[in-house]
């Protein structure tokens, strides 16, 4: 997964061509570790038709507050840079296959 900043992330998420996921994610938070891999799978599961992207709130807290990030982790599907679908806490694989159905192959 790639990095995005508060300086990057118009470009990288809501300018991007195909739909974005991104991880709202701070090294001192245990649950956005354990979601890391899920993630990972996911992203190799939509093989390119979706990206997936990491924001540290800590180090970028303008993109976090402007999409009403308030607990970690937080995973916005953005499509068309708009947000579409959100999805609080780290959950199981299945959930946020659930959630971004419509986008994931």
């Amino acid at each position: 997964m790639r990095e995005v900043t508060d300086s990057s992330f118009e470009a990288d998420v809501l300018q991007s061509d195909r739909p974005v996921v991104v991880d709202f994610w701070a090294p001192w938070c245990g649950p956005c570790h354990a979601l890391e891999p899920v993630l990972a799978q996911l992203e190799d599961r939509a093989a390119g038709s979706v990206g997936f992207a990491k924001l540290n709130v800590d180090q970028n807290p303008l993109s976090a507050s402007r999409y009403g990030v308030l607990s970690l982790p937080t995973t916005i599907l953005f499509d068309g840079g708009e947000p579409r679908e959100t999805v609080v806490g780290a959950r199981a694989a299945t959930h946020y296959e659930r959630a971004w159905a419509t986008w994931l192959p």
